[in-house]
C-alpha cells in the first residue's frame, strides 16, 4: 500500500505543532507518513518537544541539485509551459516557477523511493506549485489546504490547484474564494486545524484563582497584524477604572521591539509579561494560570486561530475578534465574546464583564471546553482528511503503519 506524502513548508516551526498532532494521528490510524518540505529552518524555529525527531524525518526539496535541475530540463517543454501559463504572475514570479521545477524534480525521486502514492500540501504557495509541476512530471496526486485568505499565498491559485484531487480550506469563509477560482464545489471542504484536547486540562476552579486580577493570556506571533495593542489600549482602560488586570503573551516574533514599546507608551510595563516561544508544556501552564484568553487580530491572513482552540479546550473563556472562522469557532456570549476589529472599547467592555462575573467566566470556559472536545479535537480532523484522501486520491492508506 502506497505511504502518504506530508509537506509543509520550513517544517518544523513554532506554529507547526497543530500539525504534528495531525501526523501523529495519521499514524496511529494506519498510514505510512513520509514528511517533506520546502527548506530546512533556523536551529531555533522551533521550541517544542518534537522538534528534532521532525527533522531527522524530513526530506528537503530545497536546494536541488544538479541531477534535479536537468531531470526538470528534460521535461522543458511542460516546465516551460507550466511557468509561462501563470498569467496573473510577471516575469520574476514566471522564472521563480522555472527555478521551482528542480525541485518538483526532486521531490518526484523523493516519492518513488519512499512509495509515496499521495501528497497532502499545507500550503497554497510556493509549495503548491512544487506539488502541481512534481504531478505533471509523472509524480504522485496531490492536495492542498488553503489556511487564510488567497491573497497571503501570492498568484495563479486556479493553475496550482486545477489537478489537486480535492482543496480544503482552514475555514468554511474560505471556501468560496476558492470556488470562484472554479474548483468544483464537491471537492472543496472545509477542515479546520485541531488540537489534543485531552492534553489541555482546565483548572480547578479555586486552583490558583486571585479574585482581585483579572489574568489575560495570548499564544501568538509578536507581529502586528496579532492586534496586541488593542488588548493593551483595553487593559489600559479597565485600569484607569480601577481593574486590575495583567497579561501574559507567549510568542516570539519580529515586532517585539514595537510591541515592547506600546507596553512602555501605556504605562503596563509591570502589567504585561512578554515570555517568548514556549514548548507546548510552557503553553499548557500559561494557560492554567490565566482567565481569559484574548487575541484582538486584525486584518487578513487569520483562519482557525490554534491558540483558540487551545485556551478552549483548557477551559478558558475567550475574547476574540472577528477574523476568518472565529465567528464559527465561538458562540458570542457564550463560549466567550467577538469584537469587531481595532474596536478597542468592545474588547474593554467584554473584559470587563468578565472581571465583574466570575459564575458567568466559569460558565464560558465550560461551554468553552465541551466545543472545543466537539469540534476541534485533531483526531476527528485527521480521519477526515484520510478519508478525503482515500475518496478523492483513490488510494487505501490505512493499516499498514
Amino acid at each position: 500500500m502506497a505511504a502518504l506524502g506530508y509537506f509543509v513548508p520550513e517544517f518544523p516551526n513554532q506554529t507547526h505543532i497543530w500539525m504534528w498532532r495531525e501526523i501523529v494521528a495519521l499514524r496511529r490510524a494506519g498510514v505510512r507518513v513520509r514528511l517533506i518540505s520546502t527548506r530546512a529552518p533556523g536551529a531555533d524555529a522551533c521550541r517544542h518537544d518534537f522538534a528534532e525527531e521532525a527533522r531527522f524525518e524530513t526530506f528537503y526539496v530545497y536546494p536541488p541539485g544538479v541531477m534535479d535541475a536537468m531531470g526538470a530540463m528534460m521535461r522543458g517543454v511542460g516546465v516551460v509551459g507550466y511557468a509561462m501559463s501563470l498569467n496573473e504572475s510577471g516575469v520574476k514570479q514566471k522564472a521563480r516557477a522555472m527555478l521551482l521545477s528542480a525541485c518538483a524534480r526532486r521531490m518526484c525521486a523523493w516519492a518513488r523511493r519512499e512509495g509515496v502514492g499521495h501528497v497532502h500540501v499545507h500550503s497554497a504557495a510556493d509549495a503548491a506549485h512544487v506539488a502541481s509541476m512534481s504531478h505533471r512530471m509523472g509524480g504522485p496526486g496531490f492536495s492542498v489546504t488553503l489556511h487564510g485568505d488567497l491573497e497571503v499565498y501570492g498568484r495563479d491559485h486556479g493553475r496550482k490547484f486545477e489537478r489537486a484531487s480535492f482543496i480544503a480550506t482552514a475555514g468554511r469563509h474560505l471556501i468560496e474564494s476558492v470556488a470562484r477560482l472554479g474548483v468544483e464545489r464537491e471537492r472543496i471542504l472545509s477542515l479546520p486545524m485541531g488540537v489534543e484536547t485531552g492534553k489541555f486540562t482546565p483548572r480547578g476552579w479555586d486552583e490558583g484563582d486571585d479574585v482581585g486580577v483579572l489574568r489575560l493570556v495570548t499564544v501568538a506571533r509578536l507581529h502586528r497584524c496579532k492586534g496586541h495593542v488593542h488588548t493593551f489600549e483595553a487593559m489600559r482602560r479597565l485600569l484607569d477604572e480601577g481593574i486590575l488586570v495583567e497579561a501574559t503573551l507567549v510568542g516570539e516574533g519580529p515586532h517585539r521591539s514595537e510591541i515592547e514599546a506600546e507596553v512602555r507608551r501605556l504605562g503596563l510595563v509591570e502589567r504585561v509579561k512578554l515570555t517568548g516561544s514556549l514548548g507546548e508544556a510552557g503553553v499548557r501552564e500559561a494557560m492554567r494560570r490565566a482567565d481569559v484568553f484574548v487575541l484582538t487580530s486584525v486584518g487578513a491572513g487569520e483562519a482557525s486561530p490554534v491558540g483558540v482552540m487551545e485556551a478552549m479546550s483548557s477551559g478558558l473563556p475567550v475574547v476574540v475578534s472577528v477574523i476568518g472562522s472565529t465567528p464559527d469557532m465561538v458562540r458570542d456570549g457564550v463560549d466567550g465574546f467577538l469584537t469587531g476589529q481595532g474596536d478597542v472599547e468592545g474588547i474593554a467592555r467584554a473584559l470587563r464583564e468578565m472581571s465583574r462575573d466570575r459564575a458567568r467566566r466559569r460558565q464560558m470556559g465550560e461551554r468553552a471546553r465541551e466545543r472545543a472536545v466537539e469540534q476541534f479535537d485533531a483526531g476527528v480532523g485527521a480521519m477526515r482528511l484520510l478519508e478525503a484522501i482515500e475518496r478523492w486520491g483513490g488510494l487505501k492508506l490505512r493499516g499498514q503503519a
